[in-house]
């Protein structure tokens, strides 16, 4: 079966039809203030947040090298699709049962639960997100492909706002740790709903790449490094430009420190990275016919390395809104920008093991919030923000090299 114009638009609204209530159930898990607020509240620190965002972020994207290559070998990936969402929807439901009947002794164990629960979480998002590349690339027309990633932005970003406040009122109607419990509760039941999208996706043609195992996933990457040179910058930018994804959770911690921001603002920082993101999405979406990702990936660069200098700057908890909201705007243009590179830097056969190139190559971003959490116990903020901006603003570089197209 070939893809038609009617499949194509099939498809399209079902994917949109994921990506609306992901959108919703994302605030009730938003892993730049629900999770760090989480983890703050159940005694953790800068080396906890760093260990949870290094698995969340870098080190879910990197053990796509481990599913990439089985993946890849199946010609229709849509069971893999579903295995992942289901399995991410159990973790939620387990860990709201678990934060609910712990609420009345939980202080020795709670953090062991948030890590296990949200590990699996996390790294079943990783094996989702290699299915979800190779059967959007194959089963939506490459036409329509920028207006798909800007209408899902506009989308996400649309309702992102509603949950954000539906979000804010879950944590502040219940105690610790039941509050929690409640916004992953929900969160589960939106992403089950979500689901329903991907099981109307009709996939309609077969991957024929075939990876026998690592050594040849290995061999196939050195290949494509030598043919295809914008691989190796692709990579490059991922490894500076990708910290700023891990950057919130520290903002977090660090208005905690030095502006004595309680837990109760942690919906008022999700609303404002919510501005951002909406904000953003619209504006890419309204000129979506003629801005090109190479704009967006400059834009995104320069707007990150803004954001850490005025973060360095902050003296009031008055400022911090304005850091969110930027924070916003640079996690939807990341967002918005790595997917659409990935699709114009690889072919229809290779997009899934492309997708496990990016996540073997996400090094940095898995490293950085590590070393992150352990740099800041031992010299500070300051010296976190300065290793941060440096590495950031080598993005510029790999960015010019790239030389994005479309």
């Amino acid at each position: 079966m070939t893809l038609t114009p009617k499949i194509s638009t099939h498809n399209f609204h079902a994917f949109l039809w994921h990506a609306g209530f992901l959108a919703l159930a994302q605030n009730f898990m938003d892993v730049d203030t629900i999770i760090p607020a989480m983890i703050i509240e159940s005694g953790g620190g800068a080396v906890h947040i760093g260990i949870m965002t290094a698995i969340m972020l870098g080190g879910a994207s990197f053990s796509q090298l481990l599913f990439a290559p089985y993946v890849s070998n199946r010609p229709f990936k849509k069971k893999f699709l579903l295995l992942g969402i289901n399995t991410r929807i159990l973790s939620l439901f387990a860990l709201g049962v678990i934060l609910f009947y712990l609420r009345s002794n939980f202080s020795g164990n709670i953090l062991w639960f948030i890590f296990l629960f949200i590990s699996t979480f996390s790294f079943a998002g990783a094996f989702t997100n290699i299915s979800y590349t190779d059967i959007l690339g194959k089963s939506v027309d490459e036409t329509k492909r920028k207006t798909f990633f800007s209408v899902k932005q506009l989308v996400a970003g649309s309702v992102v706002l509603i949950s954000a406040f539906l979000a804010k009122k879950a944590l502040t109607s219940f105690a610790y740790p039941v509050n929690f419990a409640a916004m992953f509760f929900i969160g589960g039941s939106l992403l089950l709903i979500a689901s329903g999208g991907f099981w109307k996706i009709r996939e309609t043609e077969p991957s024929a790449l075939k990876i026998s195992g690592i050594k040849t996933f290995f061999r196939l990457l050195r290949s494509e490094l030598s043919l295809n040179p914008r691989l190796a910058y692709f990579l490059g930018f991922i490894n500076t430009q990708g910290l700023m994804i891990s950057f919130l959770p520290f903002v977090m911690l660090y208005a905690k420190d030095t502006v004595n921001t309680q837990s109760s603002d942690t919906g008022n920082f999700l609303i404002f990275k919510v501005i951002g993101v909406v904000s953003v999405s619209l504006l890419v979406f309204l000129t979506s016919k003629k801005i090109k990702y190479n704009s967006i990936l400059y834009l995104n660069a320069i707007l990150s390395i803004l954001l850490i200098i005025n973060t360095m700057l902050i003296k009031s908890d008055v400022s911090l809104k304005y850091i969110f909201i930027a924070g916003g705007i640079i996690f939807s243009l990341y967002t918005i920008s790595m997917n659409g590179v990935l699709l114009e830097i690889s072919n229809k056969e290779k997009r899934a093991v492309y997708t496990g190139f990016a996540g073997a190559g996400n090094i940095l971003p898995a490293l950085f919030p590590l070393v992150g959490g352990l740099a800041i116990e031992k010299f500070g903020y300051q010296a976190f923000f300065l290793l941060l901006l440096a590495i950031v603003s080598m993005s510029l570089f790999f960015i010019r090299k790239t030389r994005c197209k479309k």
